[in-house]
C-alpha cells in the first residue's frame, strides 16, 4: 500500500483525539451530575429523551446524510469495504450469545439492547476527525460512508431488541424514527436534494441542540454499577467496537487496494466510539438504558486510545 502524502500525515500528526473526544465525554458527565445532585432528576430527562429520539436525532441524521453528493462509482471500493467492516461486526455482536464459556455470562435483554454499542458509530466525531485528516475530500468520503451505512447499522441496532421484546420487528422499523430519517436521508442524497440555504441555519441548530442533549440525556440515565454486572458483556461488545474493527478496517483496505486517503478515512471509521443515540434507541424501545449509557461512556474514552491506534499504528 502507498504512503500516505506527507501533507496529510504532517496533518494527522496534528490531530489531538482528546481534544476531539472531550466534548461529548464532557456533556456525557455534566448531565450525570445534574441528575444525580440538582433538582433535574430523571424526571425531567424522560421527555427530553422523547424528544430528542422522535424529532432532532432524526433531523441531526436526515441532515448528516443529504449534506454532500454521493459519488458511489469513485468510492465502490470505499463503500464495499465499510459495508464489509459493519456486517462482520453485525454478525459478530450478535453471536457472543453462542460463544464457549462467554454465553453463559451474557443476559439476552441486556445483549439485545447493547449489541449494537459493536457496530454503530459517532457520526459527528468521524466529520470532525475525517475533516482534518484529509479535507473536503476526506469529508466527503465519511460522508459516503454514513450515507450507506447508517440504515443497515439501525436496522440492525432495533432487529434484536424488537425480537426479544416481542415486537412486531416489520412495525418497529416502519415506526422509528432514526430508521426513518436515515432512508429518505439516503434516497434525498442520491436523487439530488440538498436543504435550502434559508433553511440550514435552523437545521443546523436543531442538529447541535440534538448532539447535546443526547449526550446529556445518557449521562444522565448512567449506572455504573450494572456495568460490572455485565462485565463480560461489557467488555466483548467494547472489544468489537475498539479492537476488531480497526483491524478487519486495515486488511480490509490491504485486500481492495483502497487509496492512501481512503485507507485513512476507513480507519478512523472504524476506530470511532459508538454513537450517543444507542443509549436513547434502548431507553425508548423499553430496555436498559442505563446500562447502555454506561457503554456509550466507556466507548468515549476509549476511542481516545483506538483512533490513535488505527491511524497511527495500523496505517
Amino acid at each position: 500500500m502507498q504512503a500516505i502524502p506527507c501533507c496529510a500525515s504532517s496533518i494527522l500528526a496534528r490531530v489531538n483525539y482528546a481534544t476531539l473526544l472531550l466534548p461529548d465525554f464532557s456533556l456525557i458527565l455534566f448531565g450525570y451530575l445534574i441528575c444525580r445532585y440538582t433538582a433535574l432528576n430523571r424526571s425531567v430527562w424522560q421527555p427530553v429523551e422523547s424528544l430528542v429520539y422522535y424529532l432532532l436525532f432524526p433531523v441531526l441524521l436526515f441532515q448528516s446524510i443529504v449534506k454532500s453528493p454521493v459519488d458511489v462509482g469513485a468510492a465502490s471500493g470505499l463503500i464495499a469495504a465499510g459495508l464489509a467492516m459493519g456486517v462482520t461486526g453485525i454478525a459478530l455482536a450478535y453471536s457472543l450469545p453462542h460463544w464457549p464459556l462467554l454465553g453463559r455470562h451474557i443476559d439476552a435483554r441486556d445483549h439485545a439492547a447493547s449489541a449494537q454499542v459493536a457496530f454503530r458509530f459517532n457520526s459527528f466525531i468521524g466529520l470532525a476527525i475525517a475533516e482534518r485528516l484529509a479535507g473536503a475530500e476526506g469529508l466527503l468520503m465519511i460522508a459516503v460512508l454514513i450515507g450507506v451505512c447508517v440504515p443497515l447499522f439501525n436496522v440492525a441496532a432495533v432487529w434484536p431488541m424488537a425480537r426479544h421484546g416481542q415486537h412486531s420487528f416489520a412495525r418497529e422499523l416502519v415506526r422509528n424514527p432514526l430508521i426513518i430519517a436515515t432512508l429518505s436521508g439516503l434516497v434525498a442524497n442520491l436523487l439530488g436534494f440538498r436543504i435550502p440555504e434559508w433553511a440550514s441555519p435552523t437545521v443546523s441548530r436543531i442538529s447541535a441542540a440534538s448532539l447535546a442533549l443526547g449526550l446529556m440525556a445518557a449521562g444522565a440515565g448512567l449506572e455504573f454499577g450494572l456495568l460490572a454486572r455485565g462485565k463480560a458483556l461489557s467488555i466483548a461488545v467494547l472489544s468489537i467496537r475498539h479492537l476488531v474493527q480497526p483491524l478487519l478496517a486495515f486488511g480490509l483496505a490491504h485486500l481492495l487496494r483502497l487509496s492512501p486517503v481512503q485507507t485513512t478515512v476507513l480507519l478512523a471509521f472504524s476506530a470511532l466510539p459508538t454513537a450517543s443515540t444507542c443509549y436513547v434507541l434502548a431507553a425508548r424501545m423499553g430496555y436498559n438504558g442505563p446500562y447502555v449509557a454506561g457503554l456509550v461512556t466507556l466507548s468515549t474514552l476509549l476511542g481516545m486510545v483506538s483512533l490513535p491506534f488505527a491511524l497511527a499504528v495500523l496505517r
